[in-house]
């Protein structure tokens, strides 16, 4: 979108939003680890009536890399993984270390709002590294925060340290005093109660939940006993024609498996009970001291999850949309109650959708796009996109001592079924319009593995149709992915047809017949191969 088309929505966003005379505040709820595809909203009343009924939901919402630290650096400079460079989730990866608090974190939407005059608030998980005594400690305070109360290190709801505007304030394991979820919605209340309506704020809430260790709140720790997780088409199914790790992970699962499974499912709901209060004192908060109608609330996740698909027991990181697909709720002034949008969007449209609800225009080199043009439902605005999906493998040499092969792998439990490793890198073209939902991957690995999925004719990614492929196909899979994987702030946000040769009168589709044999033709299936899935 260029700089017109942003100005024009600028002013419809102010003409939509001619109730408020001063910039509108803002609060950002982000969850941790929160899929979509498992249901995971569902146990969230409070949430889904408060934010969802209000406001606009986003049903094709996606993460450029499904790994907390990489992800939430996404979200918080608008930028994909190649151009913040916070690769995994360690230090050496660029999580929160030196080299990112001296370059993307001058640049984050906290660092712009508080420029033109917010007060700024953080509560919870920022980074998993952030707090480390190597990266500065607790006493560094990210800038753009006014007030600061920092998890050192990454999700738990006991047992941990904050950092409190710069001072180490460490917690047990006593429930009415330490439970996480707990303290990040009394002091974002704390903070709420004080605002009288003179300066703008900018409110961040970043929980743990539902993340492991999945300690939930004592009064709910009884809730779900008899769910399941569920059993999808990918559930407890063998991913021969997939990548090396897939193919590796044993199947059927084990009965201990399957247990731990069903579990971690109902604990991992029973966390966000937590949370769910903590939206409901939220909005509770912001109508007694008369200032919801002029906050925007968002609610999102960093990624998603899955739980024995593909016989994968528990983790995230993989290209599939169980991993990559996450919430996305916002309601406030002048977006349409209960309101449904089906747009390819992703997380690096946060940080860009919170400067421009304020009322300014990021930055030229951030990649992701303002969602104001669909959060009021601008007509004009021609919405499709190429969206990148990236993940660096994480690993440990020496593997696990307790299980067997498992050098250059990570994240080996339970039964020792692997996660991640040297071998899980890849970068994935995900597209998403009215004739075209296919996702391509390429990993970097010793076999230069690919795999591509139509998601019209395979929703659950269930076979790899990369061999059906013709070649000259796969040459501009290729080529726009390699063109994404290069991209740089204004290269990243070009918004265009499915397909180019659309635009050429000569080429128009002009029945359903003609519509359907160009269809086969892009989708690059061959023609003297009939027995593809349609």
């Amino acid at each position: 979108m260029d700089r017109q088309s942003v100005g024009i929505v600028l002013v419809l966003l102010c003409t939509c939003l001619g109730v408020l005379t001063k910039r509108p505040n803002i609060v950002f709820i982000l969850t941790d680890d929160q899929d979509v595809t498992m249901g995971g909203e569902t146990p969230m009343a409070n949430t889904l009536n408060m934010i969802g009924k209000k406001g606009m939901t986003f049903q094709n919402m996606f993460t450029s890399s499904p790994l907390c630290c990489p992800s939430r650096s996404s979200i918080l400079t608008g930028n994909y993984v190649h151009n913040h460079r916070a690769i995994n989730n360690s230090i050496d990866g660029n999580c929160s270390s030196k080299a990112w608090q001296q370059g993307p974190e001058q640049n984050t939407f906290a660092t712009h709002l508080k420029n033109i005059g917010y007060k700024t608030f953080f509560a919870g998980k920022y980074l998993n590294q952030y707090g480390d005594k190597a990266v500065g400690g607790v006493a560094h305070i990210p800038p753009g925060w006014d007030e600061w109360h920092g998890l050192v290190h990454n999700s738990v709801y006991y047992n941990y340290t904050l950092s409190v505007n710069g001072k180490a304030e460490v917690h047990g394991d006593d429930y009415a005093k330490d439970y996480l979820t707990d303290i990040i919605n009394n002091r974002s209340h704390e903070f709420l109660a004080k605002q009288n309506g003179v300066f703008p704020f900018f409110a961040m809430v970043s929980t743990p939940a539902c993340h492991s260790p999945f300690d939930s709140a004592p009064q709910y720790m009884d809730e779900f006993a008899d769910k399941k997780a569920p059993r999808d088409p990918s559930f407890n199914k063998a991913g021969m024609d997939k990548h090396w790790l897939i193919r590796h992970a044993p199947n059927p699962l084990s009965n201990a498996s399957l247990t731990y499974i069903d579990d971690t499912f109902r604990k991992r709901w029973r966390t966000l009970l937590s949370v769910d209060d903590m939206v409901k004192n939220i909005v509770t908060t912001l109508d007694e001291i008369k200032l919801l109608d002029e906050t925007f609330i968002i609610f999102a996740s960093d990624n998603g999850f899955h739980l024995g698909q593909f016989s994968l027991p528990n983790d995230k990181r993989q290209l599939y949309d169980f991993d990559i697909r996450v919430p996305l709720m916002i309601r406030g002034p002048g977006i349409p109650a209960n309101s449904k949008n089906t747009d390819p969007v992703m997380n690096i449209d946060i940080m860009p959708t919170i400067i421009a609800l304020a009322g300014e225009q990021a930055p030229s080199n951030v990649d992701g796009m303002s969602l104001v043009p669909l959060l009021h439902e601008i007509d004009e605005i021609e919405w499709q996109r190429d969206m990148l999906i990236a993940h660096r493998g994480q690993y440990r040499a020496d593997g696990y001592p307790e299980c067997k092969n498992t050098k250059y792998m990570d994240n080996c439990a339970p039964d020792c079924v692997c996660e991640d490793g040297f071998n899980n890198t890849y970068s994935c073209r995900r597209v998403l319009t009215k004739t075209d939902n296919t996702m391509y991957c390429e990993f970097s690995d010793d076999e230069n593995f690919q795999e591509f999925y139509n998601f019209t004719s395979d929703p659950h990614q269930l076979t790899n149709t990369i061999k059906k492929m013709t070649p000259e196909f796969l040459a501009e899979q290729n080529k726009e992915l390699v063109k994404l994987s290069l991209c740089k702030g204004a290269s990243c946000r070009q918004v265009h047809p499915p397909h180019e040769e659309d635009r050429d009168e000569n080429s128009v589709i002009k029945d359903q017949s003609s519509n359907s044999a160009k269809s086969v033709k892009q989708n690059g299936i061959l023609e003297s191969n009939s027995v593809v899935s349609l």
